[in-house]
């Protein structure tokens, strides 16, 4: 497992959640939600900057069947723009589920959809980081795949 902190990142259309681990890679936990807008990527380039990260994770929302989605297509353009913002490797890896996941633990820890809103994307990007954090820890290799820096992948 690499040591270092990672930034997590739930990218919808209107929200962006955010999440951070530990130095260590064994814990990942809610930093913000941001507002989807021009100033997003400069937001997440200077998180990035501030807490030194090794890299960014991305979730990259795939159908269940594995087809791509509206939604995919948009993760990836966050990414490419936040891979030539970055110094830092951007990864994008599967999240299936990770929103439904995030309103189901919000649901059962008996908090409404309309209260949870604004934690939701939060909780999503906690999710995907941890979910890519558990796989480097079993598998012994980085998640994903990495984005060039150039637009491509």
């Amino acid at each position: 497992m690499r040591s270092g902190v990672r930034l997590g990142v739930d990218a919808g259309k209107t929200r962006v959640g955010v999440a951070l681990c530990d130095r260590d890679g064994l814990l990942a936990t809610p930093v913000v939600t941001l507002i989807r807008g021009e100033g997003t990527i400069g937001e997440l380039r200077a998180l990035a900057a501030e807490h030194a990260v090794i890299e960014v994770v991305v979730g990259l929302p795939l159908s269940l069947s594995g087809a791509e989605t509206a939604s995919t297509t948009d993760a990836r353009t966050l990414a490419d723009e936040l891979a030539a913002a970055v110094d830092v490797p951007v990864r994008l890896v599967d999240e299936r589920l990770s929103t439904v996941s995030a309103q189901r633990a919000l649901h059962l820890s008996g908090r409404s959809v309309k209260t949870s809103r604004p934690v939701i994307d939060q909780v999503a990007a906690v999710i995907i980081l941890q979910n890519a954090l558990d796989f480097e820890r079993s598998a012994g290799r980085p998640p994903g795949t990495v984005v060039d820096q150039h637009g491509g992948r």
